[in-house]
């Protein structure tokens, strides 16, 4: 496995603004581009396309979380550049981020989006995923934001061979770059915040990795 990705090191969480950072990552050198950008900033949905358009290989995926009422504006900033293949689903229980107790399920999705149909799929995985509020509060690395590991691992399992490579710009608290850990994945992360990135750290270096490692899946096609 490489040790580096142009200038950065593999497997490390950089401090700095990604649109400034990306630049050096080289051309079709990722496997899966992962993130949750901020989902008022559309623009960054748009530069995430044009990013990733470069830097995945040609067989490579893009999943972006996103906000149920943002979905047509998130397609139409990033479908001209990258090709739309499907809508994951979280479908989280108990009280949501936003302190409201009176929902009791609540959908957050995932766009997956991939260069002209050709992202590959190494593991079977369900388009709608259960996981409590709860359960992702307390495994959250104090960021409020971050997603639960258990849909993350099997994402990031379904999207990347043992030997793949995994970009996440707006880490946050770093849950995808733990999840590479606990799985054997290589990762390169970008936080524009100094103190997150420093938790995001932390949390990393507290993360078991694996026991074994597997041998490398054979990829296949989405649909074969």
């Amino acid at each position: 496995m490489p040790d580096m990705l142009g200038p950065y090191p593999l497997d490390s969480i950089v401090t700095g603004d990604a649109r400034v950072l990306s630049a050096a990552i080289p051309d079709e050198s990722i496997d899966l581009v992962f993130t949750d950008p901020v989902y008022s900033q559309i623009d960054d949905y748009r530069w995430l396309a044009e990013t990733a358009a470069r830097v995945l290989k040609p067989e490579g995926n893009c999943l972006v979380w996103g906000f149920t009422s943002d979905i047509a504006r998130n397609l139409a900033a990033m479908t001209p550049i990258l090709n739309y293949r499907y809508l994951l689903c979280w479908r989280r229980f108990g009280s949501i981020y936003h302190g409201t107790s009176k929902m009791l399920a609540v959908g957050t999705y995932a766009l997956w989006l991939d260069k002209n149909g050709g992202g590959l799929m190494y593991k079977t995985i369900a388009d709608l995923t259960d996981e409590s509020q709860a359960r992702t509060k307390r495994d959250n690395g104090s960021h409020k934001w971050s997603k639960p590991k258990g849909i993350l691992s099997k994402w990031i399992a379904a999207y990347t061979s043992q030997d793949g490579i995994v970009f996440d710009p707006f880490t946050g608290g770093g849950t995808v770059p733990a999840v590479c850990k606990q799985l054997g994945r290589q990762y390169l992360a970008f936080e524009l915040e100094p103190g997150v990135a420093e938790m995001a750290r932390t949390r990393v270096l507290n993360t078991q990795p694996p026991l074994f490692v597997l041998p490398p899946e054979q990829g296949r096609l989405w649909g074969e």
